[in-house]
């Protein structure tokens, strides 16, 4: 029974109507106004190409009878339509490219639904090329089989997106989103992309023009929310929806982050409207620069289209006059000068997106030129044969300066003065030729040859009672790893490569613990040999030569395998760090491994430390060539100099890190050198007499000195 009385009442209804318009149009006649197609921007030729460009971005409605078409325009939409043409005649004037051929075009209204394109063009190869439709969902093969673009996924802008949040360590962020499916697949790549690489997202809010709930939500977001960071992933359209909105709460010290689609778009953050977009940041398509485009573009004029209805009404608003007369405005004349005009169109300094339109046309050029070579010569039949691209209006323009855009310079770069252009920053570092890396290597010079003059005169004097005490063989090498110590400091200056920041940590790590294992072999004789002179004691006999040998060997060995682990698992390597100075780069040698480093900072630390607690307990033993006092002194002074050289290395800038380092080790080098073997170098060369067998029985039993 309900279903009866549906179709009673759908019947009357049926007739109420028919009769209705039978009255309307007694006196009528019927007729379509206007065409789907802009005939205005067609060409005929051997192969057609569709366009579908939207140029009714914005419309006027209003009840005029339907005797006329809405009004309706969009620069940017004509500019991509010019575009088009521009690279069609291009290609047509190329006779390698479509030899015997010639590409027509015609340009439909892709704006509303009365553009009903697939009922016009049956029987055409369809295949769209977009230059602007960047969803990735469109790379699904499946669903879209005949779909191709020449600009990148939004899968790549998302990857950049967080890339560059990482890169300015911003961990913590909010995102704003409008409702649609480039903005909310995005929204919710750019939150899997993101916890990936340890980035937080506080809050997902979606914006919609429909509701004003979701401003207030976002409004109150914004205000208690403790991100300083904001992702405003949304189309140009929302994006200028959700300003003025937003501005009028006086929203302040966010970080904005955008998408290509209103990144770009200077008005948006200009300093009249005090936006609080100044400052914000995002990615955009690359600009290039177009032979002939630019004056082909500003070329235009009416009188070149004279029937074009859409081409006045583009004159009219960028003129602001009228080609009809009006009280309210001037004339138009047709002679206006396009260069004269700031607008979306006259901006031909560089092209983005109409750069992918270019490239689009020259692809199915292209691919019809593998077309006919796979035909071997014969012409594809003339007429009906359209391959189709899609067109999709985006922003342009920004201005942080007064340059026509603004973007980021790669992380080696640095702009110029004027803000205009991207400049290799300076590379730094501890170099030869500069006076502080100069002067470093002129002490480390003057070490060595201080070191070769005591090992001189020791070896002078090797026979002396002064030279022989406490074992002259460590004597020697003690000196000789001064020497490795003072030469080590050379491999620290001059520009860091691979392997010299593998030598330079492991050569001073090995070397220091070869020094400090020689002073600590003297230290342990000292007290030995004092042990020795008690009464049946025969101690001397464990802490021979050998025995000695053996000990300086093995803790250099222990460092030595440190080292080959460091070297082995996560080697120093060469790094340029940006991120102490934003206006230049410091090569340096990272450590690879801290514990690396700090392990091989450690034992020798650990080392001196035992050395000096050894010789400080045998500095009072009765001995008249002692060096335990003198040990003592130059491991007080080792272990102050590497003590302060921890924080000063820590939070030392640039080069001058390595300068610190450069100088623990010649201040420690030099304190072993001048407090152990200068105090002998005096007596042997000024009190000689002191320097005798007779001198030191006086004082000490003679099985005390080896």
């Amino acid at each position: 029974l309900p279903l009866g009385r549906c179709v009673v009442m759908g019947w009357i209804v049926l007739i109420v109507f028919t009769m209705l318009a039978r009255i309307k149009s007694e006196n009528q006649t019927c007729k379509l106004i206007g065409q789907t197609g802009f005939m205005e921007f067609s060409k005929e030729g051997d192969l057609m190409i569709g366009g579908i460009v939207s140029m009714a971005s914005t419309r006027k409605l209003f009840d005029n009878g339907y005797q006329e078409l809405p009004t309706y325009y969009c620069k940017k939409e004509l500019k991509f339509a010019r575009t088009m043409i521009f690279t069609v005649e291009e290609i047509n004037r190329d006779a390698v490219l479509l030899p015997g051929l010639t590409l027509g075009y015609r340009l439909f209204n892709g704006c509303g639904t009365e553009n009903l394109i697939h009922k016009r063009m049956g029987g055409c190869l369809r295949v769209t090329v977009s230059h602007l439709s960047t969803c990735a969902c469109l790379s699904d093969r499946r669903h879209f089989p005949t779909f191709f673009r020449t600009v990148p996924s939004d899968r790549f802008q998302i990857s950049g997106l967080v890339q560059l949040l990482k890169y300015f360590d911003w961990r913590w962020v909010g995102v704003i989103y409008s409702i649609g499916t480039y903005s909310e697949e995005g929204t919710a790549e750019f939150v899997q992309g993101a916890k990936k690489e340890g980035i937080c997202v506080e809050y997902i809010l979606p914006f919609s023009r429909k509701s004003d709930k979701t401003v207030i939500a976002i409004v109150e977001a914004l205000r208690t929310s403790t991100s300083k960071v904001v992702l405003l992933y949304a189309s140009l359209f929302y994006t200028k929806l959700l300003l003025p909105k937003l501005e009028a709460y006086n929203i302040t010290g966010k970080q904005w982050v955008g998408t290509e689609a209103w990144i770009t778009q200077g008005d948006l953050a200009s300093a009249e409207r005090k936006s609080i977009l100044q400052g914000a940041m995002g990615l955009a398509l690359p600009k290039t620069s177009i032979p002939g485009l630019g004056e082909y573009l500003l070329s235009l004029k009416p009188s070149d289209e004279p029937h074009s209805a859409i081409i006045k009404a583009f004159w009219e608003k960028f003129f602001d006059c009228s080609f009809s007369p009006s009280n309210t405005s001037v004339l138009c004349t047709g002679a206006e000068d396009l260069t004269t005009v700031s607008s979306d169109y006259t901006d031909v300094a560089y092209f983005r997106e109409e750069n992918n339109v270019y490239k689009s046309v020259y692809s199915v050029a292209y691919a019809l030129h593998s077309l006919l070579q796979c035909q071997n010569g014969s012409n594809p039949t003339t007429g009906n044969f359209f391959l189709l691209y899609m067109i999709v209006a985006l922003s342009v323009v920004n201005s942080f300066t007064d340059a026509p855009d603004c973007f980021l310079c790669p992380p080696e770069f640095w702009p110029n003065e004027e803000r205009n252009r991207c400049l290799p920053k300076p590379t730094e570092f501890l170099s030869y030729k500069e006076i502080m890396g100069a002067l470093l290597t002129a002490v480390s010079i003057i070490g060595v040859f201080l070191s070769l003059l005591i090992s001189t005169v020791f070896w002078t004097h090797k026979e002396t009672p002064i030279v022989r005490a406490n074992n002259s063989e460590l004597s020697f090498l003690l000196l000789f790893s001064v020497k490795l110590c003072f030469l080590c400091s050379l491999t620290f200056i001059g520009r860091p490569t691979e392997w010299s920041c593998m030598l330079r940590h492991t050569a001073f790590g090995i070397t220091f613990v070869l020094c400090i294992s020689c002073v600590l072999g003297k230290t342990v004789l000292v007290l030995m040999a004092f042990r020795a002179t008690l009464p049946g004691t025969n101690i001397m006999k464990w802490v021979g030569p050998v025995q000695l040998r053996l000990g300086v060997l093995c803790f250099t060995l222990i460092q030595v395998l440190i080292c080959i682990l460091w070297l082995t698992i996560n080697p120093p390597f060469p790094n340029k760090n940006m991120k102490h100075y934003k206006d230049r780069i410091i090569l340096e040698c990272a450590l690879g491994s801290p514990i690396g480093f700090w392990s091989v900072l450690g034992y020798i630390g650990l080392l001196a430390i035992l050395c000096f607690v050894l010789a400080f307990l045998a500095r009072k033993l009765p001995d008249t060539f002692n060096e335990a006092k003198l040990i003592t002194f130059s491991m007080l002074i080792f272990c102050a100099v590497w003590i302060t050289f921890i924080p000063a290395y820590v939070s030392s800038p640039g080069k001058f890190t390595v300068a610190v380092e450069i100088f623990a080790i010649l201040a420690s080098s030099f304190g072993l050198l001048v407090c152990i073997f200068i105090p002998k170098c005096y007596v042997i060369i000024f009190h000689p007499q002191q320097n005798s067998k007779k001198h030191l029985a006086l004082k000490v039993p003679q099985k005390a000195a080896i």
